[in-house]
């Protein structure tokens, strides 16, 4: 077990998450998941509200076993080495908000930090805007660094504690099993199904399961994070993350070559809008939220895997803000921002703003 640990934990170990990553993101557009949307964190945790009716965007609902397996990947990794520590209680309410306004920034820019890469892997210049955006938002979360922004202490809990979010995951996961979607209507079951548009585009669910644990294992390990990537090279320069996602931008854009998904250019991307202001403004909130979280989405739900209450809380937190952002008009489109968004992106800057300011130990 220590052999593998220590692996991860490694330069090429951690090139070699990405990699995988990356290929596997590729491949799962290949076998039925959307467009330039292997992966991503953000916009799947917004299926997932869909799919479970607290938004009722027809075009977006399903519940992805994507991401299921993130969590019970690393769940299992982490009770197999030995490093399930259930924990909690670092302002979760905090934390509950800064998932909302971290989802609703990247639903602005329509991706998470994964998906932006993903964006670029395969082709779609608008990504670099969010890109732009999102390590101008960890920049920002580096200056209250600084200043001794911390949300405090986690204390260690009880056992179960750690397994709420493992088991709500088995229970979508039945439930996704027990009532599949059924192509004469987007309402026949608990569940909701889109039967058009990305949420209606989907891998075969063990495909897309199996591919979620393995990537929940690896991470776990490894302790993968984008935002994390880019906050080391900036604040410690320090590259051991970055050449992970670095890894990850390579192996995408390679295989989408080879299987024929690469198309280069501004318009006409899937799923992605043209509005270069927003591209940024969305991925500096969604980039700063994660920050002062202490990861990204992916990481996010790794922690929570291996018994971290308060990462669960943030996971929740974006569960709801993709319900609030469609039911609200927030979300964009690939027409462009929706009705509501730019004062969304606003409110969201100004409130993580404040909570970087306020929670600072002097």
């Amino acid at each position: 077990m220590s052999v593998w640990k220590n692996l991860f934990a490694t330069r090429w170990g951690i090139i070699g998450v990405g990699l995988v990553i990356g290929v596997l993101a590729a491949l799962l557009q290949k076998w039925g998941n959307p467009g330039n949307m292997g992966i991503c964190v953000a916009c799947f945790e917004r299926d997932i509200a869909g799919g479970l009716g607290l938004h009722r965007a027809a075009v977006v609902q399903y519940v992805r076993p994507e991401i299921i397996g993130f969590v019970l990947g690393a769940f299992l990794s982490a009770y197999l080495f030995k490093e399930f520590r259930p924990r909690a209680g670092s302002a979760p309410i905090v934390r509950f908000v800064l998932g909302a306004i971290a989802m609703i920034g990247a639903l602005v820019f329509l991706g998470c930090p994964w998906r932006a890469l993903l964006r670029l892997a395969g082709g779609d210049g608008n990504a670099l805007f969010g890109l732009l955006g999102l390590v101008t938002g960890v920049w920002i979360g580096t200056l209250f660094f600084k200043q001794g922004y911390n949300l405090g202490r986690t204390q260690v809990t009880y056992s179960s504690v750690g397994w709420i979010l493992p088991l709500l995951m088995v229970g979508l996961l039945l439930l996704r099993l027990i009532f599949p979607p059924l192509p004469e209507s987007a309402q026949n079951s608990i569940l909701f199904y889109s039967l058009k548009g990305p949420g209606a585009m989907y891998a075969p669910v063990m495909v897309s399961l199996a591919v979620g644990l393995l990537i929940g294992l690896i991470c776990q390990r490894s302790r993968f994070c984008t935002m994390g990537a880019f906050r080391d090279l900036i604040l410690f320069g320090q590259a051991h993350l970055f050449s992970g996602v670095l890894a990850l931008l390579a192996a995408a854009w390679v295989t989408n070559l080879i299987v024929g998904q690469f198309h280069p250019g501004f318009a006409n991307q899937p799923v992605a809008h043209t509005m270069e202001i927003w591209n940024f403004g969305g991925m500096v909130v969604a980039g700063l939220a994660f920050a002062l979280a202490g990861g990204c989405p992916g990481r996010q739900l790794f922690l929570a895997g291996e018994g971290d209450g308060d990462a669960a809380v943030f996971v929740l937190g974006m569960i709801v803000g993709a319900g609030v952002a469609h039911n609200s008009k927030l979300a964009s489109s690939p027409q462009g921002i929706g009705q509501y968004g730019i004062i969304a992106v606003i409110l969201g800057l100004l409130a993580c703003l404040a909570i970087g300011y306020t929670m600072r130990i002097k």
